[in-house]
């Protein structure tokens, strides 16, 4: 605790009253959460089990636990830490059948999803098809029930969502399946109707922590509310500054709300910053100042005033890419840093490509966030669908995807009959193969495949919920001949990539199943909430590309945001007052990552089509303050690369001199 400064001290012994933690970049929140979770264990006697701390990633789950480890020891073991979906699913498995559903129900990933709702939706391009799934989605987040989506809908657009809704909803019920979305609004509904299983787990959580509160949708405040009633006993963290995720959801309201039904709410601010020098937090302060402000706040630090922030005029996108790349290669070897202390930051991910480019000419490792998961990997994927079946055998896109998959001589003539029959006897799939009478769909030879299949997953089965999850898995993926199947369908280079992605799977439920005492059954029944932990995360020394809404939390040396200009930062379709003011947060947020220098930079052209279009800096350059303003006005003329590169080549001669 002596490690901890006044305000962070106040925040972790405060129990009197709900508490809100407004946490400013860099302010040492997370020091925060963990210490107070070891307080009211060590000093207070909560039992660890009784406690449960919500964060928005799995990733920072897993930290957040670890650091408490450091803390308490062994005694972490019992804390719920976890994301408010992976505590959903808690409750839904223990709570199913008040909701009509079995425990063993299946979690439908984005994937899942897209392809039920073009199932359902019929013949409506991509386009349009995402836009009433995402409709639907923000229905699900603000709690709005299928039947109230139909009374409330207030156009032809609306009404054609509402209509799918309540169809998708129908289809997840069959299926014994819930979305992402559901893992929230199903707990919530839940909970209000039968008060008997809110209080039980109310009785179970003696305090609940919630990291990045300023990201969480209504229905996750309601859920929240929900577990703390008539104790109140919670510590929501957060910065109304860095709320960005409106788009998906997140209802920055929240922290209103908090004020309103909390009377007795306690506010503390941590407004003392670990990472940034007095420059950087000068330009973040002087920017943000411009949105309207729920609480007033201003960070600082005692890093000392810094480097200037550089602000560079460039052509066009291509100069700008080669210019950036460039300096920060002679930057490198001026200061003998990693490349991993570098990070360049843009608005969307079609500003990469040309990034890309001049890092790959200059022979420069990086890696880029928010790239394909593991588990949205085909192989992956493949592999999972059968791992979902063993869980849940009404799961008909799993099915689908199990029984084609190797190849067994089953086509989608057989799956068209064996579909009529299941829809004729109100059965999934899978039970329709066993249905009396079905010979009258399907012949001998569709018959025996389909049964011969349905015997294998039955005997899977039977072996998962009682042997050890690796041995099993390993006969699983043996017995359908997956590997084979990869060399003979692929060239050897794709096979052997996938069939190494396959046994990396194994390999961690393997090790999963044997640290948490888990057979594969169980482990089959939270596969879709899986993240498979990138092996190099943070150990690559390589320079870091992500967009601005995927480099929240992250922090670097150095920080190059680019594409700061009207139309880009903020956004062309975002300058209306509230989503201007959103656009801003996400500036304030690129510039907050930096913790020695920040150069920002712009184009006078860009191209958008085929088009070179004229460009001007952004507002949010100018909001910075009088010292980054004046870069833009005096316009300097940019120096060549071929200089910057002269430049680099000479301090390597130099350096290799040394050696």
């Amino acid at each position: 605790m002596f490690k901890l400064n006044p305000a962070q001290l106040e925040a972790v012994r405060h129990l009197d009253s709900p508490l809100l933690v407004l946490a400013g970049a860099g302010s040492g929140k997370t020091r925060v959460i963990t210490q107070k979770i070891a307080w009211l264990v060590e000093d207070y006697g909560v039992k660890p089990g009784q406690i449960a701390a919500i964060t928005f990633t799995n990733k920072a789950a897993k930290e957040m636990k670890e650091r408490v480890g450091k803390l308490i020891g062994g005694r972490a073991e019992g804390l719920i830490v976890s994301t408010f979906h992976a505590l959903g699913v808690r409750i839904l498995r223990q709570e199913a059948g008040k909701l009509g559903l079995k425990p063993g129900f299946s979690i439908l990933d984005a994937a899942d999803t897209a392809a039920l709702y073009q199932e359902l939706a019929g013949n409506v391009d991509k386009l349009r098809l995402r836009a009433l799934q995402s409709r639907v989605s923000l229905w699900k987040n603000q709690l709005v029930e299928p039947e109230a989506a139909l009374a409330e809908a207030a156009d032809d657009i609306e009404s054609t969502a509402a209509t799918l809704y309540a169809a998708y909803d129908r289809t997840l019920r069959a299926y014994q399946a819930v979305d992402f979305d559901d893992l929230i609004r199903l707990p919530v509904k839940l909970f209000g109707e039968h008060d008997e299983v809110a209080e039980r787990w109310r009785s179970r959580l003696w305090h609940v922590l919630v990291d990045e509160y300023q990201d969480t949708n209504r229905g996750q405040y309601r859920l929240l509310r929900l577990l703390t009633r008539g104790r109140d006993s919670f510590t929501a963290v957060g910065d109304d500054d860095q709320s960005i995720y409106a788009w998906r959801g997140a209802d920055s309201e929240n922290l209103r709300l908090l004020k309103e039904d909390y009377p007795g709410l306690k506010v503390v601010k941590l407004e003392q910053n670990y990472r940034s020098t007095a420059r950087i937090l000068h330009a973040a302060n002087t920017l943000i100042a411009n949105n309207p402000k729920l609480f007033e706040k201003k960070l600082w630090s005692e890093h000392g005033q810094g480097e200037a922030i550089h602000v560079q005029n460039c052509r066009d996108g291509e100069h700008e890419a080669e210019w950036v790349v460039s300096r920060l290669s002679a930057h490198r070897f001026e200061r003998r840093t990693n490349f991993s202390d570098y990070a360049i930051l843009y608005r969307g991910n079609h500003q990469a490509r040309a990034i890309e480019q001049q890092l790959r000419a200059q022979r420069i490792p990086y890696v880029i966030s928010g790239g394909q998961s593991f588990f949205d990997r085909a192989e992956v994927k493949d592999i999972t669908s059968y791992l979902r079946l063993l869980s849940n055998q009404d799961d008909d896109p799993a099915f689908i995807r199990a029984v084609t998959t190797p190849k067994r001589g089953i086509g989608g003539t057989t799956l068209e009959a064996l579909g009529r029959a299941a829809g004729r006897r109100h059965q999934s799939l899978f039970a329709a193969i066993y249905a009396p009478g079905l010979d009258a769909d399907l012949n001998v030879k569709q018959r025996a495949a389909l049964r011969e299949f349905g015997d294998f997953i039955k005997r899977m089965e039977a072996r998962a919920a009682k042997e050890a999850a690796g041995a099993v898995l390993n006969d699983l993926v043996r017995a359908i001949g997956y590997e084979s199947w990869l060399f003979e369908s692929l060239e050897p280079r794709e096979a052997e990539s996938r069939w190494a992605n396959v046994s990396d799977l194994v390999a961690w439920l393997e090790k999963k199943g044997v640290e948490e005492s888990r057979n594969l059954l169980e482990l089959a029944q939270s596969v879709a909430l899986l993240s498979m932990l990138d092996q190099n995360d943070g150990e690559q020394d390589a320079v870091q590309l992500a967009t601005l809404h995927a480099a929240k939390g992250l922090e670097f040396r150095h920080v190059f945001l680019v594409g700061v200009e009207e139309g880009l930062l903020p956004h062309r379709d975002s300058l209306e007052p509230g989503k201007l003011e959103e656009e801003r947060r996400l500036m304030y947020v690129g510039i907050t990552r930096a913790q020695a220098s920040l150069t920002v930079s712009h184009c006078e052209k860009r191209k958008q089509g085929r088009e070179l279009m004229l460009r001007e800096p952004s507002r949010f350059i100018v909001e910075m303050g009088a010292e980054v303003a004046s870069a833009v006005q005096q316009r300097n003329t940019v120096p060549e690369p071929d200089a910057a590169r002269a430049r680099a080549s000479a301090l390597r001669a130099m350096l290799a001199g040394k050696r």
